[in-house]
């Protein structure tokens, strides 16, 4: 038996958001956007959309599912809460470390770390507690790889001293470890307090913690290309065997972890129905340092990752009928046509078989488009905005576009995140281009501080995609 055959009884259900063509033979979905073909025996063993594992052969379907990102899994068997020590890594936050003991159960194994804080931490008086100190601060990637090597269990959750988790988080996401390939997976994080103020209602809608209510699979340049290191629940020996965290990085380490365990091949999840609650940051100075230092981590990351660090990676042929659109002109209109029927066309051809292939192909080339000139409007108000700037100072025309642009991506967000007894739009908007003033900010000031454009440099693909 293969080491990474999936344990019968454990199930496979198909995405809500998969789109099934031929009798279930062909499934177009996942992130990005991928067509997998089933042979018939394959097909049929998913039936209404749900797969269980019987025997090797439909364990190979369901890794096959899961690896598409087509399916997501939805096992039965997980191992014991028992197997499992908490890792806290902290620094002068003696306040919010009590706080979060007081939502651990008191049998739980609890390694914290101190990193240095000007007070030492007490022994909280709790068997089951061990307290290790670094006399000196080395950074939150050097606690939690103390913690790491200190844990003798199976598995380690690491949850910072600002977090609270809630009822259920630990076996909700326990779960995913009878995958055998499964290193990592993550929770969703929610706000403590999400109404202290404006400020804390938008964090309650757009912190950059919180990835959302659907689960994913974690993958460089999907929806869920990354998860926080906030709270996460790990396998201890796949982290040791990729070296830990980066103890040379002090932001952005939990996206270069998640990104050398996937280079290992290890799979991870992202599984909201686990909760954790954050003590969000909601004085303004406070958040807007913060949102910046979170931009300076893009420079370190592309000196590790260069090829996954990109702000904007798109289509070649989605910009060129970008471009020719945006000239204005009836020839432009034209190439900008003629380019997305050529991109059908394209599309077409792999979709030789299914039903109506002509549609299909039409409708996944205009999606692909909407996205694209989505990514493009956010990447000019956040990633970019410096440089919209400079053109909005020099064009008029640029001046109009770029208004709609800030506008209409705010409302537009807006909806999209839309939390009932949330903000008005009006200052939801003013927060959000505040929010991406910040970390783009950050982004160009990481950048010049590596002497490097790699964190700024977008990305065109050539093949169809």
């Amino acid at each position: 038996m293969r080491h990474d055959r999936l344990p019968d009884g454990f199930g496979v259900r198909i995405d809500p958001r998969v789109r099934a063509f031929s009798g279930g033979r062909v499934l177009i979905g996942g992130s990005p956007a991928r067509l997998l073909r089933l042979a018939p025996e394959a097909a049929a063993m998913i039936g209404d959309g749900y797969l269980e594992v019987t025997d090797q052969r439909s364990a190979g379907v369901a890794r096959r599912l899961l690896d598409a990102g087509v399916g997501n899994p939805r096992p039965r068997l997980l191992p014991s809460p028992d197997q499992v020590t908490v890792v806290v890594p902290l620094r002068d936050n003696a306040a919010g470390l009590d706080r979060l003991l007081a939502g651990i159960s008191e049998h739980h194994r609890v390694i914290v770390v101190d990193d240095g804080s000007a007070e030492p931490v007490r022994d909280p008086g709790r068997a089951a507690v061990r307290v290790l100190r670094h006399e000196r601060a080395l950074g939150p990637s050097a606690a939690r790889n103390a913690g790491l090597r200190a844990a003798t269990t199976d598995y380690v959750a690491f949850l910072d001293s600002d977090v609270v988790p809630r009822t259920g988080w630990l076996e909700v996401m326990l779960g995913h470890f009878s995958d055998p390939e499964v290193a990592l997976v993550a929770p969703r994080i929610v706000a403590l307090d999400p109404r202290a103020n404006a400020l804390a209602r938008y964090e309650h809608a757009r912190s950059s913690l919180d990835l959302g209510r659907r689960e994913a699979a974690v993958r460089s340049n999907t929806v869920v290309s990354y998860v926080p290191s906030a709270a996460l629940l790990v396998r201890r020996q796949a982290l040791l065997d990729v070296g830990g965290f980066d103890e040379d990085m002090r932001v952005a380490e939990d996206v270069d972890l998640c990104w050398r365990l996937e280079r290992a091949g290890r799979r991870l999840r992202y599984e909201p129905a686990a909760r954790v609650a954050h003590d969000h940051r909601v004085s303004f100075r406070s958040w807007f340092a913060r949102r910046r230092y979170y931009g300076t981590g893009a420079a370190p990351l592309a000196e590790r990752h260069a090829e996954l660090v990109s702000p904007l990676t798109l289509p070649a042929w989605t910009v060129l009928a970008a471009v020719l659109f945006g000239s204005g002109t009836r020839l432009g209109a034209a190439g900008g046509f003629a380019t997305l029927l050529a991109a059908g066309l394209r599309l077409r051809r792999v979709l030789t078989g299914l039903d109506n292939p002509n549609r299909i192909a039409a409708i996944y080339v205009s999606r692909g488009f909407a996205a694209g000139l989505w990514r493009i409007a956010s990447a000019a108000c956040r990633h970019y905005w410096p440089v919209t700037l400079l053109a909005v100072l020099a064009s008029r025309r640029i001046r109009r576009v770029a208004l709609l642009l800030a506008v209409g991506e705010g409302l537009v967000d807006w909806y999209t995140h839309y939390q009932r007894d949330g903000l008005d739009p009006v200052r939801y908007l003013g927060f959000k281009r505040l929010d991406d003033i910040a970390y783009g900010s950050g982004l160009w000031l990481g950048a010049y501080r590596a002497r490097s454009a790699a964190a700024l440099t977008p990305v065109l693909r050539l093949r169809m995609g």
